[in-house]
């Protein structure tokens, strides 16, 4: 394989330094835009090559000494190496660029993004795999597992309980180690940057609303957090045994439903308030009155079908909440969405401190 000798120019969506060969993009892992690098061609495509980095010629002034010992090896975290001011300005600017790159959007109100209290230390749950012995995560582009005896960016509480899994000798399979005892029902990895994405929900809706239907509700993080703003909460989420926890100690106003997110919004949109006019809406000649909608929705990484997306359109919320764990997606969702809403704000948050992972909250209104 030949080395070449780059200038990076931007980081890509997933963390991989760009430099560009005869014009052709070229993807190198572990380096900062303006570095000057040389690096080693292992793949080669017809739109693009991938490269592994050789050695830095021209250093970053961003660039800094990892805290992980297995940091280039692990396929776990991707930005170690860089300072973490400059990982938030990566991560706000590739919101940013999917958004008018894949969602077609102008003008994008883009809000400072959120950062971690904590860079180091703050995941709250890892599934880590047995293999022959061998206890950790896979390698970088791997399905082999390179063994871990210590994560830096995990709890104490999540260390511990893998000190204690690596004594026991397990069986192969895959084992998640929580610092929570609540097993069965998801919760979000970092708790400080939850806590302060739900507060901006919270702050985001005014009082004395009528509806709030939340899509993907899990346990109901952000119903619960909601309830006083609301006469009526709607739950939707196809986990059963997150459904069972919301309905602990529900209030009469609470309604959590499982089934399938979509189902469930056309169900709900056929009744509602807020449906499509028709003949039947007509009392003595004007329209019944119509009880302002929010829905929050907060779907996984593959983001919305085409069959939610329609259900959305359909319901036609005054308010629309979009948080993602995937800003391509969350694009392609708001280019199809953009017709019927205008965006007021999008306000990208640091979950992932150290890894190339991004959360976005999208404010939209009809």
């Amino acid at each position: 394989m030949r080395v070449v000798d780059l200038k990076i120019e931007d980081i890509a969506f997933g963390g991989k330094g760009v430099g560009r060969e005869q014009g052709k993009a070229v993807f190198v892992p572990y380096t900062i835009e303006g570095e000057v690098v040389s690096a080693e061609i292992v793949r080669e495509k017809k739109q693009f090559t991938e490269a592994e980095l050789v050695e830095v010629k021209q250093s970053s002034p961003d660039r800094v000494e990892p805290k992980c010992p297995y940091f280039g090896r692990c396929g776990g975290c991707a930005y170690q190496h860089i300072s973490y001011e400059h990982q938030l300005a990566i991560k706000w600017r590739q919101v940013r660029d999917a958004l008018e790159r894949i969602g077609k959007l102008k003008d994008v109100p883009m809000r400072p993004i959120i950062p971690s209290p904590e860079q180091y230390g703050y995941r709250n749950r890892i599934t880590v795999h047995a293999q022959d012995g061998v206890i950790g995560f896979f390698r970088r582009a791997s399905h082999r597992l390179i063994d871990i005896e210590h994560c830096p960016i995990s709890s104490d509480e999540v260390n511990r309980a893998l000190t204690e899994l690596r004594k026991q000798n397990p069986r192969d399979g895959h084992y998640t180690l929580r610092a929570s005892a609540n097993a069965r029902v998801f919760l979000q990895t970092n708790d400080a940057v939850a806590r302060a994405l739900r507060d901006l929900v919270v702050d985001l809706i005014p009082p004395n609303q009528q509806l709030l239907i939340d899509a993907y509700c899990g346990a109901g993080f952000f119903a619960k957090a909601l309830l006083e703003k609301f006469e009526r909460v709607i739950g939707i989420d196809w986990d059963r045994f997150a459904i069972a926890a919301a309905k602990e100690n529900a209030k009469e106003k609470e309604t959590y439903i499982a089934g399938d997110v979509g189902t469930e919004l056309k169900k709900v949109g056929a009744v509602h308030p807020n449906r499509p006019a028709s003949e039947h809406d007509v009392e003595n000649g004007r329209l019944r009155s119509i009880a302002p909608t929010t829905l929050i929705i907060d779907p996984p990484a593959i983001g919305l079908s085409a069959d939610v997306r329609k259900a959305i359109v359909d319901l036609a919320p005054t308010a629309l909440i979009y948080v993602s764990c995937n800003p391509p997606t969350l694009a392609r969702d708001l280019r199809d969405l953009k017709d019927k809403f205008i965006i007021e704000s999008v306000t990208p948050l640091d979950m992932f401190p150290q890894t190339a992972e991004i959360e976005v909250l999208v404010h939209l209104q009809a």
